[in-house]
């Protein structure tokens, strides 16, 4: 079966696009892209071709995009180009080339395809390399769902990303560019073996080759059965964490207990652990929390896990922006982060209502402009009905805070005194008395 009809056949048997589809292939020069452009045209499909000049590698990367140009001019079909200054954008983004420059081209990609109508992204991946993605995902301990490899359709920018020749070795993409006399270009860096993918490519797996004979072979037939798997897992796993997880507003808690006798748990927790930005590498940390004492707690670039009691909380990381807050006398309500604080001055006859969301303050006992703010270590107050003061770290022990509640307490502070931890309790210098004429009223409520 020759790869003009493998082409068709498996684009049909997975419903990847139609022929009245409109197609971007991304380009780069080299064969396999090349082949992609030839394979769509000989199929009668609408496509345009889009090619990054990342000026990488000097008078190479302006031949390759005169290449990618006659391309299009052969097949008479609309080009895009763009030039990109890739390693200063590393640079300023402190991140490496080869993520640079997938970051660039994708989010290009991305305006081509909304500018232009654009149904699916094509791009040249091949049998090949979704053996390298395996075996890197494999070494890197990303799991089961790692082992599948590359997606088909639905990665990347809005879903449009397709990958119509994950069935194709490399031998038979180059076998028939040489039949049907196409012209392409070598990327000499394919060679260097200074790129991750480039050492698996060009080193590990040829190594395993003398060992395993057909270890790529192996490795591309296990997709399918890795894939099957994944459906299996995933749906035992949904089942499991259906039972783990309870929302709490924008964070996550489990049970420890509750976790620790479920079926292989660790793998489990490594599942749930993952979407919040937590890796392999911290798992025996992560593991450790469940014999810990309560405040434990460690930190991916996103969230926290907190061991709280009986429980593990997986919350946002808080950032210290908006933690300053200056209330003036003519405001009438002000935004705290997911909250509404409502101000309004009442005259006597005061009516309290008990209702921790609400604090009264005597006006007269008070001056303006107000500050809300987060609390930090070393602040005290004195507590409603108390005569002495009292640290509010000390306050929240006693009041069974956990860490990630007491990252969210917000104060309000009169002349460097905190006259109200926010939500929760007053200080009794500027409680309401038989005496007080007029006072101000703080409620706090969801903001809408």
């Amino acid at each position: 079966m020759n790869l003009l009809h493998q082409f068709s056949q498996f684009i049909q048997q997975h419903s990847l696009f139609q022929k009245n589809d409109r197609l971007l292939v991304a380009v780069s020069g080299g064969v396999d892209s090349i082949v992609l452009c030839e394979l769509c045209h000989l199929s009668g499909f609408d496509f345009e071709i889009a090619h990054c000049n990342f000026q990488l590698r000097a008078t190479d990367s302006d031949e390759d995009e005169m290449l990618v140009k006659n391309t299009a001019a052969k097949y008479n079909v609309k080009y895009h180009s763009i030039k990109f200054d890739t390693l200063n954008y590393a640079a300023e983004n402190k991140t490496n080339i080869q993520i640079a420059a997938r970051q660039l081209r994708y989010e290009w990609f991305n305006t081509i395809a909304k500018e232009n109508s654009i149904t699916h992204i094509l791009t040249a991946h091949h049998a090949n390399d979704n053996a390298e993605t395996i075996a890197m995902n494999f070494f890197k301990g990303t799991g089961i769902n790692g082992l599948t490899g590359m997606q088909l359709k639905n990665g990347g920018i809005g879903g449009k990303i397709t990958r119509p020749l994950l069935f194709a070795t490399k031998q038979t993409i180059i076998d028939f560019a040489v039949e049907n006399k196409l012209l392409w270009r070598e990327d000499v860096s394919n060679a260097s073996d200074k790129y991750t993918r480039n050492y698996f490519r060009n080193e590990l797996l040829p190594s395993i080759e003398k060992v395993i004979p057909h270890v790529e072979e192996n490795l591309i037939e296990n997709v399918e059965r890795f894939s099957d798997v994944a459906i299996l897992y995933n749906t035992a796993l949904d089942k499991l964490k259906s039972g783990l997880l309870f929302n709490k507003g924008n964070e996550i808690h489990i049970p420890v207990l509750k976790l620790m006798k479920t079926p292989a748990f660790k793998t489990v927790f490594y599942e749930i652990l993952k979407p919040y930005g937590f890796n392999s590498s911290q798992m025996k940390d992560a593991i450790h929390l469940l014999y810990s004492e309560s405040g434990k707690y460690i930190t991916s670039a996103t969230h926290r896990l907190i061991r709280n009691r009986n429980w593990l909380i997986v919350c946002p990381v808080l950032t210290e922006n908006n933690s300053f807050i200056v209330i003036d006398n003519a405001d009438t309500s002000i935004e705290i982060e997911d909250k509404k604080l409502k101000v309004e001055s009442i005259n006597a006859p005061i009516k309290i209502e008990n209702n921790h969301l609400i604090g009264y303050a005597d006006a007269n006992k008070i001056q303006f402009p107000l500050i809300c703010r987060k609390w930090k270590q070393g602040d005290y107050f004195y507590p409603l009905g108390m005569a002495k003061k009292k640290k509010l770290s000390r306050f929240f022990v006693d009041q069974k805070l956990s860490i990630s509640d007491k990252e969210k307490i917000w104060v309000i502070e009169s002349d460097k005194k905190i006259i109200w931890i926010v939500g929760m309790r007053i200080d009794d210098r500027i409680k309401i008395t038989p005496s007080t004429k007029s006072a101000i009223k703080f409620t706090l409520s969801s903001s809408e």
